[in-house]
């Protein structure tokens, strides 16, 4: 299973950053959101890699569809910074993500799903090598790793040197990390070129 530790690893590293950002932010009895959204977006890319794999859905959204997700990050980091500019910490802080609304967890979703477009580039491939029973043993890997990754952003995030750095500049880091991760998914899946491809028609 060392080939399904280092998939998970090539694909899933980058939201080490991304899980620090939202556990700093979370309060009491919001963790639990961040951790289901990136359990249910894990799910949701290696269930429809392996149907794919399969032969079982034919269909795939194109890289460039699934980059679309990557407005919402901007959204967030945009929305953020605006009202950071004239309300208090507290009420900045509960409009970030819509901390308080209880299906903040579809908004981690949508994030992990829109920042692991290419994922399915890597699963699809990799699930046509395995067997029955190998896919079932690749399944509970990557859900303990999913929880490993989580335990230590979650860790991180609670060292006092981040914890202070991103409290002390959060107005600043927060809309900057997720405005650069939006635009990135959107440059890196290809959606501006086939925006722009579509317009010039």
């Amino acid at each position: 299973m060392l080939s399904a530790i280092a998939v998970f690893a090539a694909t899933s590293i980058d939201f080490l950053i991304i899980l620090i950002l939202l556990f700093s932010q979370a309060k009491q009895g919001q963790t639990k959101h961040i951790w289901t959204g990136q359990f249910a977006g894990t799910a949701v890319i290696l269930i429809v890699s392996l149907l794919t794999a399969l032969g079982v859905m034919t269909f795939v959204p194109e890289s460039w569809q699934i980059g679309l997700l990557g407005l919402i990050p901007i959204f967030l980091g945009i929305r953020f910074w605006i009202i950071g500019e004239d309300e208090d910490e507290e009420e900045v802080l509960e409009a970030f993500s819509a901390h308080k609304h209880r299906f903040l967890w579809v908004t981690v979703t949508l994030i992990v799903l829109a920042a692991s477009a290419d994922n399915f580039s890597i699963y699809i491939p990799y699930f046509t090598t395995l067997r029955a029973g190998e896919i079932y043993m690749v399944f509970a890997l990557f859900a303990v790793l999913v929880a490993l990754l989580c335990y230590i952003s979650a860790r991180l995030a609670a060292v006092p040197a981040f914890a202070e750095k991103i409290e002390k500049h959060q107005r600043w880091i927060v809309p900057l990390v997720f405005i650069a991760l939006g635009l990135y998914i959107l440059v890196e899946n290809g959606t501006f070129s086939a925006l722009f491809a579509f317009l010039a028609r």
